[in-house]
């Protein structure tokens, strides 16, 4: 039976879909590794909860194949915000993220600079007592 459930993971993980602008959080990938990684032994690796796993592998066959979204469709192909799922995808790429974790940086920066304890020419304030 561990076959079997081997085999259907591998099947689910050829099914899921990549997503490039994701790189190290990607959906797909995450799955794949963690499949790696509960069946080392591929066919002949010993489940110690079969019914967990197979409520897993039923999840996310469900996810894959959109049924909540079928059987909840939305009215709108938009969030509250507005945003598209187009943009959405743009907001949430690697390089994107990347990109304003370093404005972040440089406006923590920018902040810690005016506010630090410093006249303009290094030398640290004294506390006034």
């Amino acid at each position: 039976m561990a076959a079997t459930r081997y085999r259907r993971f591998l099947k689910l993980c050829e099914e899921w879909p990549k997503d490039e602008s994701k790189k190290g959080r990607d959906l797909g990938t995450f799955l794949r590794q963690r499949v790696a990684s509960a069946f080392r032994e591929g066919e002949n690796t010993q489940i110690s909860d079969p019914e967990k796993c197979d409520q897993m592998f039923e999840s996310l066959v469900h996810i894959n194949s959109n049924v909540y979204k079928e059987k909840f469709p939305r009215s709108k192909d938009t969030s509250f915000t507005g945003v598209t799922v187009e943009e959405c995808r743009m907001l949430l790429a690697t390089g994107n993220i990347q990109h304003t974790e370093e404005e972040k940086k440089g406006l923590w920066k920018t902040l810690m600079d005016r506010f630090s304890s410093k006249h303009e020419d290094g030398t640290p304030e004294k506390a006034e007592k």
